[in-house]
């Protein structure tokens, strides 16, 4: 049987004083091992230089990241998911996470909205129409 996840998507923006490295291992260290992250060179409103980095996963490798994601999420932070599902998820059953970057390099997984890791989590067809929500909260109470 196929997972519920159909794709997950993860993007953060990568400043020129931030060591590339160390920022992507924390990142992978979230979501696991998967395809390698493509890169996008973007200029600063100053005229620095910025790269957008992100990480498109399907299928079951996607659904893994998720079930990671969620079993590293502390317990606070799964119930304020849960409790906000409804900000969460868009018109298309769609759930977008944003981790503060800077933390997530430190270890520790927490609620990021400046400087963010963000995710993009979308179900399979069979979970739209209302039904998402109800499987993203139940997967925040069941890690």
């Amino acid at each position: 049987m196929k997972s519920a996840i159909q794709s997950l998507d993860v993007s953060f923006i990568l400043h020129a004083t931030e060591d590339a490295d160390r920022v992507s291992a924390a990142v992978r260290g979230l979501v696991g091992e998967g395809a390698a992250f493509e890169q996008e060179e973007l200029e600063g409103h100053f005229g620095n230089s910025i790269r957008k980095l992100s990480l498109h996963l399907h299928g079951e490798e996607a659904a893994r990241a998720f079930s990671r994601v969620t079993e590293r999420m502390p317990d606070g932070l799964r119930r304020s998911v849960a409790e906000d599902i409804d900000g969460l998820v868009d018109e298309h059953s769609s759930l977008y996470l944003r981790f503060d970057k800077q933390r997530l390099v430190h270890g520790e997984v927490a609620a990021g909205y400046d400087d963010a890791v963000r995710l993009k989590i979308k179900p399979r067809a069979f979970l739209l129409h209302g039904l998402a929500r109800d499987f993203f909260v139940s997967q925040m109470k069941a890690s």
